[in-house]
């Protein structure tokens, strides 16, 4: 590799493709040696603009462009696949969330990515959970990692602005399909809520889910999930989404034994508590209690640099010798995939399900509601229809 410059190669050019492009294009110690979609005419466009080499097929970009790191920012089910070709030409690997569409897929992803680094030691996988990045998350990493609260109880994580209408969901053959996305809000619109929520709270020890499938549009998959996990602290945890709210609402409300943090509407207020709420409750001889806190507004630099190229940025200068953690390491985006394919599992089979899930049930629904499957599209528009998807190898969008 360059001393200078990280020689990348992005697959997929749809919005997200796109987003990396432009921002790589003014990265220093990076050269954009190659962009590749199945769509042949946004490539050639998309290469002309940004002076670089187009490709149609995966395998020629991982073998012609000499690439050291491979962006991948394909349809979900192609993730894996064209991860695990990278890993054993020994390429470096940032790939989109989520990470895979079931934990099997990803643990295979995984295991090869181990399997490479026996040849290839210095062998690096990223995975595009930039998020983590965003000012007030990163501050409540910040808060919980220093013990504010003390012993967790609950989270609660009302997170409906995820409004998509009808025409959103027509807009593409394979969306909102179990064969050509292989869910709906858990796959699409969450991963990062999912990933956020294991990265504050750890995975829970049990998952109890409820899917509700085309509840306000024409769709196969889930478009309202209401989700309870059990940790093993006691601590625990509620997750409401929805595509089908306006204008929504994103409330975080996080309570421990010392205090409770609130994270709506651009603002993180922390509520500290005279005492550990727990001794109060074994120790006071009131039968009934009530305390009124005011609360004080944390601090959070909202200026602090995120965002998409701040992932790769850091994996970038990892590449080139400098001492620094990732983001997200690749195998973690196996949490928050663990989440949605649990909460899928329980409401599927109508059980609370433990953690690690059964991989291999998940798998089994899965496929055999593709198999079953006899939804049609009613409606796609024709400049979209060229953004279907594909699930092969060496072909993407």
């Amino acid at each position: 590799m360059n001393a200078r410059n990280v020689k990348i190669g992005l697959v997929g050019i749809g919005g997200i493709g796109q987003h990396h492009v432009n921002y790589l294009s003014g990265m220093d110690n990076v050269e954009l040696v190659g962009v590749c979609d199945t769509d042949r005419e946004k490539a050639d466009r998309t290469a002309r603009k940004h002076g670089t080499t187009a490709y149609y097929d995966a395998a020629d970009l991982l073998d012609r462009s000499g690439l050291d790191l491979i962006i991948i920012a394909v349809p979900h089910y192609d993730h894996p696949t064209i991860a695990m070709e990278a890993f054993k030409r020994g390429v470096h690997v940032l790939c989109e969330k989520p990470i895979a569409v079931h934990v099997n897929a990803a643990n295979a992803m995984i295991r090869a990515y181990e399997d490479a680094k026996r040849t290839h030691p210095g062998l690096q996988f990223a995975i595009m959970f930039q998020e983590r990045t965003l000012p007030f998350y990163a501050k409540l990493k910040e808060l919980l990692a220093a013990g504010t609260l003390g012993k967790l109880t609950r989270a609660t994580w009302i997170h409906t602005k995820w409004f998509r209408s009808q025409a959103y969901y027509d807009s593409g053959g394979w969306r909102a399909t179990w064969a050509g996305e292989g869910g709906g809000i858990l796959t699409n619109q969450c991963p990062h809520t999912l990933d956020m929520y294991q990265w504050l709270f750890g995975l829970p020890e049990a998952i109890t889910g409820h899917a509700h499938i085309g509840k306000y549009h024409d769709i196969e998959v889930e478009d309202e999930v209401t989700a309870y996990f059990e940790h093993a602290n006691g601590m625990i945890g509620h997750l409401v989404v929805t595509t089908a709210e306006l204008p929504g609402t994103n409330r975080l409300e996080i309570v421990g034994d010392t205090g409770k943090l609130l994270l709506e509407n651009g603002k993180l207020l922390h509520y500290r508590y005279p005492q550990s709420m727990l001794a109060f409750s074994r120790e006071t001889e009131q039968r009934f209690a009530e305390w009124t806190i005011e609360p004080e507004e944390v601090a959070v630099d909202e200026s602090a640099p995120n965002g998409h190229h701040v992932v790769t940025r850091r994996l970038v200068d990892r590449l080139l010798g400098k001492d620094v953690e990732l983001i997200a390491e690749g195998p973690e985006g196996l949490g928050s995939l663990t989440l949605a394919n649990g909460i899928m599992l329980s409401a599927f089979r109508k059980r609370t399900e433990p953690v690690p899930i059964d991989g291999d049930a998940f798998q089994a629904e899965l496929e055999e509601r593709i198999r079953t499957s006899s939804y049609v599209k009613k409606a796609v528009r024709a400049q979209d229809a060229a953004e279907d998807m594909s699930t092969s190898f060496g072909k993407t969008n």
